[in-house]
């Protein structure tokens, strides 16, 4: 089982790839995670791509993210299913927005041990582009699916839909 969990920041795409990855014993694969380095430097294209070629070897893991504009389409040429969180944008922004703040209060440490930047920040590099993804998506996605009839994608659309995903795929 090769699961490709994708949406814009915000839509609980980390969130999913866990509760699936502990549900079913595969890895989780946090593509965030291999392509921030300390104070935020990101790697190379080419270095993720073989990072990410690397993680995602084998016929068991969930990953988060698929940066297919920056990689290409390794993730979903590998991938067996796709859930797709395309939710509400009103939604997904209000829970990076909240998410933002909590981290920031909380001084929360991600990856290579970076901290959320100034709020000047959070709005140029994760908010602004995270709302238009969520619209970008919306366009390009069906396309790119197109290119892989060998995907099964799960346009999960509400917190409903993301409910009865999980609940189909922990039961099974």
């Amino acid at each position: 089982m090769r699961i490709a969990v994708i949406g814009p920041s915000g839509s609980g795409k980390t969130w999913v790839a866990r509760r699936l990855a502990s549900a079913l014993q595969v890895r989780h694969i946090e593509i965030d995670a291999l392509h921030h380095g300390p104070n935020w430097e990101s790697c190379s294209p080419e270095e993720l791509r073989e990072w990410v070629a690397e993680a995602t070897a084998g016929d068991a893991w969930i990953s988060d993210g698929t940066y297919h504009q920056m990689i290409g389409e390794v993730v979903l040429e590998r991938s067996d299913e796709v859930a797709w969180l395309d939710l509400p944008v009103t939604l997904v922004m209000w829970r990076l927005f909240r998410r933002t703040v909590v981290r920031k209060k909380n001084k929360t440490v991600l990856w290579a041990g970076n901290l959320e930047g100034p709020w000047r920040e959070s709005l140029r590099y994760l908010i602004w582009p995270a709302f238009k993804r969520a619209f970008e998506n919306r366009r390009k996605l069906p396309t790119l699916f197109a290119r892989h009839p060998h995907l099964r994608v799960h346009r999960l659309r509400s917190d409903r839909d993301v409910r009865r995903f999980l609940q189909s795929l922990e039961s099974a």
